[in-house]
């Protein structure tokens, strides 16, 4: 794992400058506190070793020893994402510990949609000022995420930026990788018609439409992220903060017990746009809102911001996290993998034909290589 210490893009100057010279400390930059913060996540990282796994913190590459001979024909899959502005949520919450969570989720439940499994991420780290404690409280959700990924957290790189950034602001990225054998790669060319399509339920709002929210509850609705809220029990900070659902190991399981086609990780775009990536041309996916009622959060934000159906439904998950596609005579043994899981499920429609009719306002942004879903019917008591 390479160092986490603030990374310049040229030569770091000497920590005591000459007298009376300028040091890189004036400038804003702590290597010191690098130093610390590296001490302080040595023992995250060892959390989330996987056998594979090389080495430890202070390399200029993370190593990781890939078993070929497990695999017949392996295919390498990789994803990149963020936390978006989630992330100001967390810094006016000055609460830390439950973004890094929401990195791993983006990253490693893009990777099993098609399959793979989740075998290391490496992260990147820009801020303000650099305090051990805040890098250590946003680092140690990431390992938590990995560990219930089944991932390494493998390398990971934080960048001091004073001047370009505040000092509390920080962003976050990651880039995960994954592994699945070539003839069991999932994905649209798998679907057929007649496919049932399995919703599995969101922790809330994930990482996605967080700039809608925030505009909505903190500005408009000029709530505070301190304050309770009856609807959901607890303050709407808890309720933003809440960590997304990782769905990696869930979806592995389910398709080591069925034949699923495919899965689709429903982020930004909602519902339908997600669906359709996994979709051939010439097939819908017919979903039906009342097979359940999002949570109250969601309907929070389009009362208060008056924002309409289709605007809520472009831009949040509405309560589904992830989608699994797949036969009808396997659809109960995927709800009894999930149920053991603790993953809450339900039928949400299935894969038909797709009519003329079906090319509607709702899936008029939707590419022409890809399928089709459609919304239909209302949510009860929304």
């Amino acid at each position: 794992m390479s160092p986490r210490a603030p990374q310049p893009s040229e030569p770091t100057p000497p920590t005591r400058p000459v007298q009376g010279g300028a040091s890189y400390a004036d400038s804003g930059v702590d290597v010191e506190a690098g130093d610390r913060a590296v001490d302080r996540l040595k023992p995250l990282a060892a959390s989330t070793a996987r056998p594979e796994v090389l080495g430890g913190i202070g390399g200029f590459a993370g190593l990781f020893a890939l078993r070929t001979g497990r695999y017949r024909e392996p295919v390498l899959a990789a994803s990149t994402d963020g936390v978006g502005t989630k992330l100001a949520v967390a810094q006016a919450a000055d609460r830390h510990d439950t973004v890094g969570r929401d990195l791993v989720a983006m990253v490693v439940d893009d990777l099993v949609v098609c399959g793979a499994e989740p075998l290391f991420l490496q992260d990147y780290l820009a801020i303000g000022k650099l305090v051990p404690e805040k890098v250590e409280q946003i680092v140690a959700g990431i390992a938590e995420g990995c560990r219930l990924a089944g991932c390494a957290l493998l390398g990971g790189e934080t960048a001091e930026h004073p001047g370009v950034m505040e000092p509390h602001h920080y962003d976050l990225s990651a880039t995960g990788v994954g592994i699945v054998e070539a003839d069991a790669m999932l994905g649209p060319d798998r679907v057929r018609p007649g496919d049932t399509v399995i919703a599995m339920g969101s922790s809330g709002l994930h990482s996605n439409g967080y700039s809608l929210a925030r505009q909505v509850l903190l500005e408009i609705g000029r709530m505070s992220l301190d304050g309770h809220v009856e609807e959901f029990g607890r303050s709407l900070g808890d309720e933003l903060l809440e960590p997304t659902r990782i769905y990696a190991r869930d979806c592995l399981a389910v398709a080591a017990e069925t034949d699923v086609r495919t899965f689709a990780h429903i982020t930004g775009g909602g519902l339908c746009a997600n669906i359709a990536r996994v979709l051939p041309v010439g097939l819908t996916a017919d979903l039906d809102r009342t097979t359940w009622t999002p949570a109250p959060v969601f309907k929070l934000i389009a009362s208060r911001g008056r924002v309409a159906r289709q605007e809520m439904e472009r831009t949040f998950n509405m309560g589904v996290g992830m989608v699994a596609v797949l036969p009808p005579d396997d659809v109960d043994r995927a709800m009894a993998v999930l149920t053991a899981k603790h993953v809450p499920s339900w039928v949400l429609g299935e894969v038909r034909r797709t009519e003329d009719q079906d090319r509607g306002p709702e899936t008029e942004d939707t590419p022409a290589r890809s399928g089709l879903a459609v919304l239909r019917g209302d949510h009860p008591r929304f």
